[in-house]
């Protein structure tokens, strides 16, 4: 979920989580193994009865031994994905993501005892995180499968936030549920010159069309950890060089960040690599510009923005990384002028922590707000998940949240009309001794 830099969407700041942990993730493919060894049994068994049959001139076959079945053997997911990853790994041990070591001055953590008795400290921290990234990946790469031209924008959404409730197990409909595990915001489908936090509200038609160019942005989380990714897809190959120039941004911006790097330089390293690409559309080749006012974020405990941005553009912020801190670090470019405004019907929302203590007199804001906090919390929600709660007639009692600077509205952000923009996006955390891409995937 993109971070703008302005103040009417500050970043809201908790407090972070720090230490993380090392976890033996099982070896994958165990339960395989163990089936083979029971296949292999079989066939000894076989093999020693063709002598027997042999010497006695008869043709006698030794009855087969049924298999015995697998203990806490692995299932498969569904199509569509309705199966909870807690029934995939029934040991509680998730994949881990891209492991990279750190480089130069921080080269030592990968094998200092402190560090990695650190690493160990937190495996629960580490363990919810790489549960709710393996939804992420296996909701992600079945909506890559099945999103055609001419489902509604609804149609995609809802499939994909069904997807992630049925994964984490915790469908929403209870009071608090969502809080425990789900959507960690409001699947974003933003098309074209529009580059993030638009979702379809209740009654929107919009179809997606063969030539647009949609970034699909959405979070899974388990106990607060959320893991925010996204990706861009297209139906045409004229856009193959936009998407490549933002991914090599993406990824050149994992690679820049690390403990104690400024947020400055990793800006100008996702800028320079940004802005080596153009790209022809209809005869004319556009450069490739970063959208200079989108930013990647820190992430806390159920809060999607925490207090630090990470730029996509050179600058002079000076502020650092460090250790524990998790980040999305995602990257927007633009054939347009580079530079987001608000447009469009608002359809993102979220508390704000900090909020002032403001008197209500709408007894509907009033009841509003207590739906808000039973059942998201700081997390972002949309109107569609107000819908789906039960709740009727609520938009002056949002507004009226909103105006008081109880609950944040995040409008859509587009670019100029006409021009195309895309979207590359990774969670990563910064353990003691090693950079691990959460969200790290076969796809991107």
């Amino acid at each position: 979920m993109a971070a703008q830099a302005s103040e009417k969407l500050q970043n809201l700041d908790l407090n972070g989580q720090s230490g993380d942990a090392k976890a033996s993730a099982s070896p994958a493919g165990q339960a395989e193994s163990g089936e083979a060894e029971d296949d292999s049994d079989d066939e000894k068994e076989d093999g020693n009865a063709a002598p027997e049959a042999g010497a006695g001139g008869a043709a006698k076959k030794k009855k087969r031994r049924p298999k015995k079945k697998k203990k806490g053997g692995a299932k498969v997911q569904s199509s569509p994905p309705r199966v909870p990853v807690s029934n995939l790994f029934p040991n509680n041990q998730y994949p881990e993501g891209e492991i990279v070591e750190y480089k130069n001055e921080n080269s030592y953590r990968t094998t200092n005892e402190e560090k990695r008795y650190l690493d160990r400290m937190n495996n629960d921290f580490l363990q919810e995180y790489r549960q709710a990234a393996e939804v992420h990946r296996q909701v992600r790469q079945y909506a890559q499968k099945t999103i055609k031209p001419g489902q509604t924008l609804t149609e995609i959404a809802e499939g994909i936030e069904d997807s992630v409730r049925a994964l984490t197990g915790h469908q929403g409909l209870e009071e608090g549920d969502s809080l425990k595990g789900g959507m960690g915001f409001p699947c974003g489908l933003s098309i074209n010159h529009c580059a993030a936090h638009y979702t379809p509200n209740a009654g929107n038609k919009m179809v997606l069309q063969q030539g647009d160019v949609m970034k699909i942005d959405f979070g899974a989380h388990v106990n607060g950890r959320i893991v925010d990714s996204a990706f861009t897809m297209t139906f045409d190959p004229v856009y193959d060089p936009l998407l490549e120039a933002v991914k090599d941004a993406t990824n050149t911006g994992i690679r820049e960040a690390g403990i104690d790097v400024r947020m400055s330089d990793i800006g100008a390293a996702i800028q320079e690599a940004m802005e080596s690409y153009e790209v022809e559309l209809n005869g004319t080749m556009y450069p490739v510009k970063c959208i200079r006012n989108l930013n990647g974020h820190n992430i806390d405990q159920h809060v999607i923005h925490g207090g630090k941005s990470v730029p996509i553009v050179k600058g002079s912020d000076q502020t650092k990384m460090e250790e524990g801190e998790t980040f999305a670090i995602e990257t927007f470019g633009s054939t347009g002028k580079g530079y987001v405004r608000e447009d469009m019907e608002t359809s993102h929302y979220a508390l704000n922590p900090d909020a002032p203590s403001v008197p209500l007199r709408l007894s509907s804001a009033k009841n509003l707000l207590n739906v808000i906090n039973k059942n998201f919390g700081t997390l972002p929600f949309c109107r569609r998940y107000l819908d789906r709660l039960g709740q009727e007639k609520y938009l002056l009692g949002l507004n009226n949240l909103v105006s008081s600077g109880i609950v944040q509205d995040y409008p859509p952000l587009c670019d100029i009309k006409g021009s195309y923009t895309a979207q590359f996006e990774h969670t990563i955390v910064l353990r003691p001794t090693v950079k691990e891409v959460i969200s790290r995937g076969d796809d991107y």
